[in-house]
């Protein structure tokens, strides 16, 4: 039944499950950052264990549409989500300021909005619903791991270099759908669920609400690094 596709397709927002995986998502988070001191020593644990969470996701989301004759185009792995967790397997195996630079707006707030009003129907303990949630919570929690434990800090720049990447990251997959008939980047439409991206209109509209929405996203994520970056600067005496 857990792996069934037919069965247990109730999922309700903000229902039960869904709360409880969101507080979950946030005391982890929290954990992270407050014990930073304690769990040094663990660093090494963490991070394989995030990085085996992200490889596991991606290959486990392969294995079960293909084992339950759903694999389609749609299914390859060129949503957000799934270059998020590349970027950040990357970044496990391979330092680069500059990688992380796109991971940080691409791999902390969307993921987070992504549970917040998730594109799920199955209801837990289905195998979608743990994998949705834990997926898109290790893909935030990297990101965490990245700042917190491996020191990584993102410059003002960043926000338009950032933005300039995803935009040009944007034109392939526009035209991958265009040449698939598939929806990456929900590029297309809205996803099919009730999410946030259902209020962003239709036609032209909806691609000028994606950029402003995105850049808004992006500001508005760096906005707490710009602060600590500035604190940080001052505790050094720069």
């Amino acid at each position: 039944m857990m792996f069934s596709v037919t069965e247990m397709r109730t999922f309700e927002l903000f229902s039960v499950p869904h709360i409880t995986v969101l507080l979950l998502f946030a005391a982890v988070s929290i954990w992270l950052v407050v014990f930073r001191v304690l769990l040094r020593p663990y660093q090494s644990f963490i991070k394989w264990i995030l990085l085996s969470i992200l490889v596991l996701s991606e290959i486990s989301a392969q294995v079960w549409v293909i084992s339950t004759n759903q694999w389609e185009l749609g299914s390859l792995p060129f949503h957000l989500c799934s270059i998020s967790t590349f970027i950040a397997i990357f970044l496990f195996l391979k330092p680069s300021k500059k990688a992380f630079y796109l991971l940080f707006f691409i791999g902390f707030s969307p993921p987070i909005l992504s549970m917040v009003t998730p594109e799920v129907f199955y209801q837990f303990p289905h195998y979608r619903f743990v994998k949705y949630f834990l997926h898109h919570s290790a893909i935030a929690w990297a990101v965490i791991y990245f700042i917190v434990y491996e020191g990584y800090r993102v410059p003002k720049k960043a926000v338009w270099t950032g933005f300039l990447l995803l935009n040009l990251l944007a034109l392939p997959i526009y035209l991958l759908n265009l040449l698939l008939g598939t929806n990456f980047f929900y590029l297309a439409d809205p996803t099919e669920s009730k999410t946030i991206l259902s209020f962003f209109g239709t036609g032209i509209w909806y691609y000028i609400n994606l950029e402003i929405a995105a850049l808004l996203l992006f500001f508005l994520t760096y906005l707490p690094m710009g602060i600590y970056v500035k604190r940080e600067g001052r505790r050094m005496g720069r």
